[in-house]
């Protein structure tokens, strides 16, 4: 598949069987409908480069088979308003999962992302069974109570940290290293029959704003989140980039030269400074006690100080970030999300910008991101839904093909 200057898209089928370019077609409008909707026929024509009838026979398949609805009329333009579509809210369901070291969130959503459902325990070092067993109570609430169609449940997609019970945190439990013996998969599988996802918190919370969020604007940008520690997920051109081994975005990794302290330099990891959990030590030490977001909210006057203290201490350091993220990648924008409350996170932009506006060099623009605090959970439950919403949009005969490979022809 090949996109023009003017963005309509062009398949390449040599080799290709009549089957396949069947099927790879209905794939490609079903993800323009998801994409861009709400879309006229006309308009998925133009940006797909199928041939209106081509498209008019795509459209009405998926429409019998409830994965699209024609939402309302366009008016205001010459001619016969247009019909606009849009993915079918109930087509299907997923369910997001986001562990951890301080909290557990757990979404149901429906076909457009809308979340339906929320339970969040906000918790430090959740150990594996309590994490099965506040799951399991989760979904089990979700089906009694109707909130997710069992037989239109597309699967479940859990978004956790690298490393989840093995580097070293301020507090952490000895107990806490079960995570590294536990096969989570395996837990999961046993919890439900349908599919089960896996992803890297940050690379989770990057899909979902290219789902849901600025992807919509910007088709290639880091994503920086700020939690118990600090992530990083890469998107380029509108796909999300994992590297060889999985680790692409670890932007904990970073090195940073520090001299803020003493005298002295001192090279330093960034997530050996930057991170809520830094944060609330940091105010510990100041004799302020915060130990969740809410708590940083809620903060009086002093505290709010010593924040603003602390944010402009790290905005020297996620300045420098960014200076190297551009040179490296040189994405259209970086943005900045997780857990950090949205007033900070600005507070902490504004601070930012003021030390890239001094470069000179050519750098991607800075925003916050979108979607929130959840945004991991919603990028979990976005696995198992394009996966369906793919699979839903083959013929049965291949309905039948693995889950991973339908994924990677979406994100293709």
């Amino acid at each position: 598949m090949t996109q023009t200057d003017d963005g309509n898209i062009f398949l390449n089928l040599s080799g290709a069987n009549v089957g396949d370019a069947g099927e790879h077609n209905r794939a490609v409008v079903l993800r323009c409908i998801h994409r861009q909707a709400p879309i006229s026929r006309a308009e998925i024509a133009r940006q797909t480069g199928f041939t209106k009838p081509a498209i008019a026979r795509i459209v009405d398949r998926l429409l019998d088979e409830g994965l699209i609805i024609e939402a309302r009329r366009r008016h205001g333009l010459r001619g016969q308003p247009a019909i606009e579509l849009e993915i079918n809210p109930d087509a299907y369901f997923a369910i997001g999962v986001n562990i951890d070291r301080d909290h557990l969130t757990i979404l149901a959503v429906d076909a457009v992302g809308n979340v339906r459902a929320r339970v969040h325990y906000e918790k430090r070092f959740i150990l594996p069974s309590e994490f099965m067993q506040l799951t399991a109570d989760a979904i089990s609430h979700f089906q009694r109570s109707r909130l997710i169609d069992e037989a239109r449940l597309a699967g479940i997609g859990l978004a956790m940290p690298d490393w989840l019970g093995e580097i070293s945190l301020l507090g952490k439990p000895p107990e806490y290293e079960e995570w590294t013996a536990f096969d989570v998969r395996a837990a999961l599988e046993g919890l439900t029959p349908h599919p089960v996802f896996i992803e890297n918190e940050a690379n989770a919370a990057a899909l979902a704003e290219l789902e849901y969020g600025l992807g919509a604007e910007s088709s290639s940008f880091f994503y920086i989140a700020i939690n118990a520690c600090p992530g990083g997920g890469l998107v380029l051109d509108g796909n999300g980039h994992r590297g060889a081994m999985g680790l692409s975005g670890e932007i904990g990794w970073l090195p940073i030269v520090d001299s803020t302290h003493s005298s002295a330099t001192r090279v330093q990891l960034l997530g050996q400074i930057f991170s809520l959990f830094f944060l609330y030590d940091f105010l510990e030490k100041h004799g302020v006690r915060a130990r969740t977001p809410q708590d940083l909210v809620a903060l009086d006057s002093d505290g709010r100080r010593l924040v603003s203290q602390w944010l402009m201490e790290m905005s020297v350091h996620l300045a420098v970030a960014v200076k190297h993220i551009g040179a490296i990648v040189d994405p259209d924008a970086v943005l900045v999300g997780g857990r950090l409350p949205i007033r900070m996170v600005d507070e902490l932009l504004r601070y930012v910008h003021e030390h890239l506006h001094r470069s000179d060099a050519n750098l991607p623009s800075i925003h916050r991101a979108s979607l929130g605090e959840d945004a991991s959970a919603l990028g979990a439950a976005a696995m198992p839904m394009a996966t369906a919403l793919m699979l839903a949009s083959a013929n049965p005969a291949q309905r039948t093909r693995s889950p991973l490979k339908f994924m990677d022809r979406l994100t293709a």
